[in-house]
């Protein structure tokens, strides 16, 4: 067998009916479109709706919604202050020993185990964080926000103590 061979099974596949050829065709006169109006004429656009806004139009462009005032926090885990050795944790040591970027807010996570006493100041704190550290003997103390709201700017640079 051959591709030029292939061919539909018999009886699968039926002629095309061509309308508008007269009354005698059986698709005479309006041609299976009924009686007047735009359909009727052949003239509506792909996607038109009556003159409502099209679906097309109506869907936003882009995917997503991005949060002006989001404050975005840099997370640093229970088990990476207390490899770090350092007995005072503020956002500055952290970022001295090369830990957190400069100038980020800093959030303490509660992942792994914190087995000495610590000095912790930070902008934000698990429930799990906090606790493993209070009951390690440690103290926890939450920082202010560097904004003048309490809220970053919504657009332009997010610091201001830059």
């Amino acid at each position: 067998m051959r591709v030029d061979d292939l061919k539909p099974a018999p009886g699968s596949t039926r002629a095309r009916r061509r309308v508008g050829r007269g009354t005698g065709g059986h698709g005479g006169k309006t041609a299976g479109r009924g009686t007047k109006g735009q359909k009727a004429r052949n003239t509506v656009p792909r996607g038109f709706e009556g003159g409502q806004m099209p679906l097309k139009q109506r869907v936003p462009k882009l995917k997503g919604f991005n949060n002006p005032f989001r404050i975005e926090y840099q997370g640093i885990n229970l088990d990476v202050i207390d490899a770090s050795g350092l007995d005072d944790i503020t956002p500055e040591s952290l970022h001295a020993h090369g830990l957190t970027h400069k100038g980020a807010l800093i959030k303490v996570l509660g992942r792994g185990e914190i087995t000495r006493k610590v000095r912790v100041q930070a902008h934000g704190f698990s429930r799990s964080a906090e606790q493993a550290i209070t009951a390690a003997g440690g103290t926890v103390s939450v920082l202010p926000l560097p904004y003048v709201s309490g809220r970053p700017p919504a657009k332009g640079n997010q610091f201001t103590n830059r």
